[in-house]
This record gives C-alpha cells, sequence and structure tokens, in this order.
C-alpha cells in the first residue's frame, strides 16, 4: 500500500514545482490581456458562478492546480476591472506595470517589514522612499514616513501623533496616564471631512460630538473666515481633494493661523496630495508644508497595487511616541525599523510596488500621469455637459466630476442603468441636497476614447429610461 505524503513534504515540492507558478502566470497574463477591453463590471453569469465557491472547509489538503484552477475559471470573471480605464466608481487608482511586476515578486519574497533585521531591503527602500517624498512634496527634510495600508491608517497615525503632542506640551503622557481626566484636546474641521477622519477621531477617544464643525463654500472648500480661534490644544483638519467635487482646502491662510497659535494641522490628501508633484496643479496644494502631519494613499492616484497608503510627520518623535513599541525580543537596528512609525509590527512589504512605482515613473514620469487624470476629467465634463439631460456641478480642478440629471429620481435611475450597461461603472453620492453621480478619473490607463465611450454610455442610459 502506497504510503501517503505528509503535508509538510507536499508543500516543499509544490513549493519547487515550476510548472505550477508558471501556470498562475499564464493566468495572469490572460487577465491582463483582456482587462482593457472586457466589461467593467461582472456578468450577471460571472456573479452566479460564484456559489462554487460555496462549500465547507474540506477534510483533505486540496491539489493546488485545482485550487488555482478554481480561482481563475470563477474569480476572475468575477473580479471589477480597476485595472483597465473606465472604472470611474471610487477614487480607486489602476496599476503601473513595474509597480505590478514588484508587488508580483516581492510575493514570492513574502518579507516582514517590521525590522531592518527581518528585511534589510524592506528598510532602506522605505528610507529611499520617505527622502522621495518629503522632495517630491517639498517638506521639511526632518519629516518622517510610515508605510501603512491606507489613508484611513495613515490619518489615525497623524492624529495620534498630534493627541501625543499636544498632550505631552501640556505635561500629560497619553501613553502612560491615558485619557481618563487627561486635558481637553480641541478637533476642528470642515462639514466635509471624510468619513475616514470620522473614523480616527472616534477610534482615538476624542469623541465626534466634540467636533467643531466650519462650514464649507459652494464647492466644499472649508471656509477660513469660519474657522473658530485656535490654541495650543487644537487639532486642525484640513483636505486636499474633496471626495465629491475634488477641491482643496486653502491650506496656507488656516496653517498659518494655527502656527500662530501652537496647533497642530493635519492634512486628509488620500487622493489629492499628489497635485503637489505637478507644476500646473501645485498651486491646489499651496501652504501643506506648514502643516504637521499628511495622510496620502500610493494605491489612488499614484496607481501603486493595493493595499498603499502613506502617513508623514514632521514630528518623528510624537509619531514614534504616539506609536511605541517594545518587548525584550525586539532588536532594534542603527537603520531604520519601520514598525516604529506605523500601528502595525508585522507589514507585508507595500514599500516594494511603491519605490518600483516611483522609481519607474520619476518625478516627470508621476507629473504627466497625474496631470493626465485632470485633463480626463475637464474631457468628461466638456463632453457630458454637450448631452441633453446632464449637468456638472462642480468646478473640475482635479479629478472629480459631479454629474446630476433634471431630478433626483432620473439621476438614481441613470447610475442603475450605467452600471447595468457595464461599458463603465459609476457610483453615486449627494451634494447640496441632490443626488449626483461621481466620477472619478483615476486610472493612467483611461484615454480619450474611453472618456467618449463612458459618455456615450450616460447618453445611452439616459435614452434607455426616456423610452420606457
Amino acid at each position: 500500500m502506497k504510503e501517503e505524503i505528509s503535508i509538510r513534504d507536499r508543500m516543499y515540492l509544490e513549493m519547487r514545482d515550476k510548472k505550477f507558478f508558471e501556470k498562475v502566470q499564464s493566468y495572469a497574463y490572460e487577465y491582463l490581456q483582456n482587462v482593457f477591453e472586457r466589461n467593467v463590471y461582472p456578468t450577471e453569469e460571472a456573479l452566479n458562478n460564484l456559489k462554487h465557491f460555496e462549500e465547507n472547509l474540506p477534510d483533505d489538503p486540496s491539489n493546488a492546480y485545482e485550487v488555482i484552477e478554481l480561482l481563475n475559471k470563477y474569480g476572475a470573471p468575477a473580479t471589477v476591472t480597476h485595472v483597465g480605464g473606465r472604472y470611474f466608481g471610487f477614487v480607486n487608482g489602476s496599476v503601473v506595470p513595474a509597480g505590478l511586476a514588484a508587488k508580483s515578486l516581492a510575493s514570492y519574497w513574502d518579507q516582514n517589514t517590521a525590522m531592518q533585521v527581518i528585511s534589510p531591503v524592506s528598510s532602506k527602500l522605505e528610507t529611499v522612499v520617505e527622502k522621495w517624498l518629503t522632495q517630491l512634496f517639498d517638506l521639511s527634510a526632518g519629516t518622517v514616513a510610515g508605510f501603512v495600508s491606507g489613508t484611513s491608517s495613515a490619518t489615525f497615525c497623524g492624529l495620534a501623533a498630534a493627541r501625543y503632542r499636544l498632550l505631552k506640551r501640556l505635561d500629560w503622557d497619553v501613553n502612560e496616564k491615558g485619557l481618563f481626566n487627561a486635558p481637553k484636546i480641541r478637533i476642528v474641521t470642515s462639514r466635509h471631512a471624510h468619513s475616514t477622519v470620522l473614523k480616527a477621531i472616534g477610534l482615538l477617544g476624542f469623541g465626534k460630538d466634540n467636533i467643531e464643525w466650519v462650514d464649507v463654500d459652494d464647492q466644499g472648500r472649508i471656509i477660513p473666515e469660519l474657522v473658530p480661534g485656535l490654541d495650543e490644544r487644537t487639532i486642525v483638519v484640513l483636505q486636499a481633494g474633496n471626495v465629491n467635487s475634488g477641491s482643496f482646502d486653502p491650506f496656507e491662510e488656516i496653517c498659518e493661523k494655527a502656527n500662530a497659535a501652537n496647533a497642530w494641522v493635519h492634512i486628509d490628501g488620500a487622493f489629492g496630495l499628489w497635485a503637489g508633484a505637478v507644476d500646473k496643479l501645485k498651486h491646489l496644494t499651496r501652504g501643506i508644508e506648514k502643516a504637521n502631519s499628511w495622510a496620502v494613499d500610493g494605491h489612488k492616484t499614484l496607481n501603486t497595487p493595493y493595499d498603499c497608503g502613506i502617513v508623514m510627520c514632521e514630528d518623528k518623535e510624537a509619531i514614534v511616541s504616539a506609536l511605541h513599541m517594545t518587548g525584550g525580543y525586539i532588536i532594534l537596528s542603527e537603520e531604520r525599523d519601520g514598525m516604529f512609525y506605523t500601528p502595525e509590527m508585522s507589514r507585508r512589504a507595500r514599500i516594494i510596488e511603491l519605490w518600483a512605482t516611483m522609481k519607474y515613473l520619476g518625478k516627470k514620469g508621476i507629473e504627466q500621469m497625474v496631470y493626465g487624470l485632470h485633463q480626463r476629467a475637464i474631457q468628461f465634463a466638456e463632453e457630458i455637459t454637450k448631452a441633453k439631460g446632464f449637468e456638472v456641478l462642480n468646478d473640475i480642478v482635479f479629478n472629480q466630476v459631479m454629474v446630476s440629471c433634471e431630478t433626483d429620481e432620473l439621476t438614481e435611475r441613470a447610475i442603475k442603468r450605467i452600471q447595468d450597461l457595464r461599458e463603465c461603472w459609476v457610483g453615486g453620492s449627494n451634494w447640496n441636497g441632490r443626488k449626483i453621480i461621481r466620477v472619478s478619473v483615476c486610472s493612467w490607463a483611461t484615454t480619450p476614447e474611453d472618456i467618449t465611450r463612458s459618455v456615450n454610455s450616460f447618453k445611452q442610459a439616459l435614452d434607455d429610461i426616456n423610452k420606457e
């Protein structure tokens, strides 16, 4: 009777099975070959076929080839083509080829970036990219960066650093004493602050009911004249890129006011901060260097693979103290130990594809790609304005376009019909009491032809509705 092979021996053989990994790569190549022309959203058939994953956990090990085949056959058709050029539903970027390849290579390396001793290459690349980002956004030389999953985590880190610093100035060590009986910290932000900012405020114990809200103008920018008096107990949260209109807060004026009061300014720049890397758009981010911390995503405007978020902070002691980590087994290095700049200790090496993307593009490539998103957004607004039945509600300052129909009901029906057509994909939102179609141009792959095809889909959707 043949002796059953142990799972350890089986995995050892499969890890060295070149044909198996070549098969995986062939599926990946096949996907990329079709991604720009296939339907943007999965078909009903593809969605129904997801039932093939519904099963109890098998008792016995499965064949590795069969596992990957199942993913390719029923998983790939059920994906949304963020990589393509006609996905505008959320602020989801595509992926730069070098970044995608680097992520694939890094997956085989499977690095943990907690400490330099665990992954010297990750430590070095984080050091290099930290410098690149500081230079790209014209921030002070002492600015440090933490590489996290996204802006949600980055904003949490920035506000944690702010909480530590402001309380420390008031002779209160939050790490030792906690928040009970701590001096009260004020939070000032606009009524259009992103939901992730509110999440961070809640998680950090500030309490959303304690926010001092400031009204915005018709484009969603915080009105500087309405910002209350600031002091050394205040955290001000500003926005680079309104999630609907794409507008930017007036940083310079408010930062100067905050600096004079010794308040802390955090900028939520999830997708908009990259405007600071473009000469023709740099006016939008004027004054950001006067803030104290910044949050930005690579996986949005920069088009790195998911997940890739960055927190930057000009106060190294504050962010390291806020995210402190200790343990007798920790082996510190004279070089960078990345865990001190993030909430996590163990992290995947997302820095590898971020470095590869920035290295591949360079300053000029980043500028051309980011400005290209702005150009396509302008094109979309111009073409949809000429289409009967649609109205653009915002100034196109960056990559966001807000479109509406004559009534809220018609707008909602148009969104549903556009989604059903699957030629492009958009989502809905609300703006000043009106339902809107929210168009976020975030993919380097979006061509002028993609925009025209998408606008034609809008037209067809409205024509279909009018014929009903």
